[in-house]
């Protein structure tokens, strides 16, 4: 085992773990808040994975649940936007610490791989991830006021 695989390890351990324990308790807004996170903690893991391992696809599925994870999250917001209304969740520090987690991993790992086209997939992957969690998690604790009904 190499650090970038017990990296990843601790990464899904203490993320995955969290969002599993989000997800299975608590009221609504904390379930799909959790869900976000899984996201977030998901697919820096593959990312540090990709490079212990020595598998580029790897990084193929973290862009894929880089992609699709936050569009996971805005539907379930607008599909539950009743629910919601009630008690909005607030995740700010977490919705942070989330992304600065992402960008670290990203950053670190844009400098192993040097420039190139591994590069530039690595800040694609990290700008979906970042900008996809805080713009779900906004929409979830409350949406944008300048868009009116979300």
């Amino acid at each position: 085992m190499n650090g970038w695989i017990l990296a990843a390890t601790v990464l899904l351990a203490g993320g995955a773990g969290t969002a599993l324990w989000a997800v299975a308790t608590g009221p609504l807004g904390r379930r799909v808040t959790g869900q976000n996170l899984a996201t977030s903690a998901v697919c820096p893991s593959l990312l540090l994975l990709a490079q212990g391992y020595g598998r580029p696809s790897y990084v193929d599925l973290a862009l894929l649940t880089a992609l699709l994870g936050p569009v996971g999250t805005l539907v379930f917001a607008r599909l539950l936007a009743d629910e919601l209304a009630d008690a909005r969740p607030a995740a700010r520090r977490l919705t942070w610490a989330a992304a600065g987690i992402g960008a670290l991993v990203v950053v670190v790992l844009c400098a192993v791989a040097g420039p190139g086209r591994a590069a530039v997939k690595l800040l694609v992957v990290g700008t979906l991830l970042i900008g996809g969690n805080v713009i779900a998690s906004r929409a979830l604790s409350g949406g944008f006021r300048e868009v009116g009904g979300g």
